[in-house]
């Protein structure tokens, strides 16, 4: 295991917060525009693009860790995100309506994220814990976005 300087810990600290901040003001903005089937599928179709990551040895993870990551996004990260997110139909329009929770929702992951990272890169790397956590958001995005397809797909349906 390699020893991180402290420089790079407070750097992948600093880079979170700017990330989440930066999703936090995304997500407000969207409420105030209608949503369209693009903006939905977009997000988890961009994240993608970061498998590429995993070309790299250093990010290289036992599979075991990968699908624990991947699968603990989808099944207990996710449900906070789908249940205060919820789409309404205005006039031809559908808008996505988040609860006032979703700041707190998202902040309380994001605090839960840190303190993880904290106990984690004790056994990896830094860059093994970003592909870990890569791979937990990749897994919290994907039920999210179905979940909303969904509704926006029967909301649409129930336009024609």
């Amino acid at each position: 295991m390699l020893q991180t300087t402290p420089l790079i810990q407070v750097g992948s600290i600093v880079l979170s917060v700017v990330a989440g901040m930066t999703l936090i003001i995304l997500r407000l903005r969207a409420t105030k525009q209608p949503t369209t089937l693009k903006k939905i599928i977009m997000p988890p179709i961009g994240m993608a693009t970061g498998f590429i990551m995993f070309a790299l040895p250093m990010m290289h993870i036992p599979w075991i860790w990968g699908l624990s990551a991947f699968g603990t996004g989808m099944l207990i990260f996710a449900f906070p995100l789908i249940v205060t997110t919820r789409l309404e139909k205005r006039d031809s329009d559908i808008f996505v309506i988040r609860s006032k929770a979703f700041i707190f929702i998202i902040l309380a992951l994001f605090i839960i994220r840190l303190a993880l990272h904290n106990v984690v890169e004790h056994y990896m790397t830094i860059p093994q814990t970003g592909a870990i956590f890569y791979l937990l958001a990749f897994g919290m995005i994907i039920p999210w976005r179905i979940a909303m397809l969904s509704e926006f797909l029967r909301l649409q349906k129930l336009q024609t």
